[in-house]
């Protein structure tokens, strides 16, 4: 992992800048991108501008995955069924095994603008149905080495506290203009992406162009090193993994490997959901 030109690397197969609603960019989803990067099976990224008055995402469930949400920018208030709640600052990091089922929610805080990505991850049929789990990082837990901090998995000498449920990493990265950057991926990661949330990504001859601002790119299936330059101070969120072997079986929240894992974690996200109060359901 070490600095190299951008003139050669992993090529790019497909680019998009997803589907909008709101302050909400989704980029990956189950029934398109996600096929091709499961485990990573959902990501959005947000941008609320100051709006006190904004409620942000309402109590809302999930089974069969787990979240990851990274605050790139501003801070949240967050509250699950598991009994947590508080601030996410910026910097921070939300780990949210859903596994058989659990209710969360979301909203900025203080009236200044918010920024950062929601990941969702496949999980392994060992913990689909799993109890749910919820993990919180502040900004001084998250492991950095020189322009990369480790939401989930390893890079170099560090490593997450948040335990992967499979072989993955995912890395924030923030480099200067003209900065070049390699990422080797470990053996058995044939999936990887980058998404851009400020500048430019120069990313090989092969590639149709830097990698913009708001856009996702994912790279072939191999174990070819990434070669990275940025064009602006630029920060992006790198993904690598093992594929995903099993198939996606979706819910309207929920992503498992059967048709009888989904209904296991529907039936708990229903037995949970009777328990909320009009209150809770409304926050």
């Amino acid at each position: 992992m070490t600095a190299a030109t951008a003139s050669t690397g992993r090529a790019i197969v497909h680019r998009t800048r997803g589907s909008r609603q709101g302050p909400i960019t989704r980029l990956v989803s189950p029934g398109d991108l996600g096929e091709l990067l499961k485990p990573f099976v959902f990501l959005d990224h947000f941008a609320f501008e100051a709006d006190p008055g904004y409620k942000g995402f309402g109590m809302h469930p999930h089974s069969g995955i787990a979240t990851l949400t990274y605050m790139a920018e501003g801070s949240v208030r967050y509250e699950d069924t598991t009994g947590e709640k508080g601030v996410l600052p910026e910097g921070g990091v939300e780990w949210m095994r859903a596994g058989n089922g659990v209710w969360h929610t979301g909203a900025p805080l203080g009236g200044s603008p918010v920024g950062g990505f929601q990941l969702w991850v496949a999980l392994p049929a060992a913990e689909e149905n799993a109890p749910a789990q919820s993990l919180y990082l502040a900004p001084s837990q998250v492991p950095q080495v020189g322009p990369v901090r480790v939401l989930l998995g390893s890079y170099g000498v560090a490593t997450s506290h948040i335990p992967a449920p499979a072989p993955m990493n995912y890395l924030a990265v923030r480099l200067t203009d003209g900065q070049r950057w390699r990422y080797a991926p470990p053996a058995g990661h044939t999936v990887a992406w980058v998404a851009v949330n400020e500048g430019g990504l120069g990313v090989g001859d092969r590639s149709g162009g830097p990698v913009a601002t708001g856009e996702l790119a994912v790279f072939e299936e191999s174990g070819v090193a990434i070669d990275v330059e940025a064009h602006g101070d630029t920060a992006f969120v790198l993904g690598s993994a093992a594929k995903h072997p099993h198939a996606l079986v979706t819910g309207y929240y929920s992503v498992h490997t059967s048709p009888e894992a989904l209904e296991r974690g529907e039936a708990e996200i229903r037995r949970i959901g009777a328990r909320l109060s009009p209150e809770q359901r409304a926050s």
